[in-house]
């Protein structure tokens, strides 16, 4: 399932909704900006009721990930049947640092960090109204425009590429 960061469905509102925390004093983080990335998923027809949250800073550019957490706020049921499996042990309820993606030394600081978060009930009502929002941009069919744009920047880069684009030094 591709997961697709919540800023290019909704560029204004993942901009102006992105949570951040600053940190100061803490013997487990480095002082600064952490900003907690929203990434949901692309897939049409998807009901995975999660969120992977990216968690980046300014100091690295907002590249650089610091940890990523996988969230569900569903029951434990739900993820069972969701996983096709009632006997899998897999339990995506609640946060966790998801082992398929970056991770650094400060993961741990920072998944409690995201639990303190999730304390307030606003912020995970706003990550559900973001979910849905998302869903269904996808499930309209809006989806078309993420499968088309890495062919759009290979696209562009070509054209970049092309000699006859070239000014010649005089």
């Amino acid at each position: 399932m591709p997961m697709i960061p919540l800023m290019e469905r909704f560029p204004e509102l993942g901009a102006s909704e992105t949570r951040s925390v600053t940190v100061t004093q803490q013997p487990d983080l480095p002082d600064g900006e952490y900003g907690f990335m929203e990434l949901y998923c692309n897939e049409p027809g998807c009901d995975c009721r999660r969120v992977i949250i990216d968690v980046l800073r300014p100091e690295t550019g907002w590249r650089k990930i610091w940890a990523t957490i996988s969230y569900g706020w569903d029951s434990p049921d739900f993820y069972r049947k969701w996983c096709g499996d009632p006997s899998d042990p897999f339990d995506a309820k609640g946060p966790y640092l998801d082992p398929l993606n970056p991770q650094s030394r400060y993961s741990p600081a920072l998944l409690d960090l995201f639990r303190f978060i999730l304390e307030s009930p606003d912020y995970v009502e706003r990550l559900k109204r973001h979910y849905q929002m998302f869903r269904e941009s996808v499930d309209r069919g809006h989806g078309r425009r993420d499968r088309l744009e890495p062919n759009r920047t290979e696209n562009r880069r070509k054209r970049l590429r092309d000699p006859k684009r070239r000014r010649s030094a005089v």
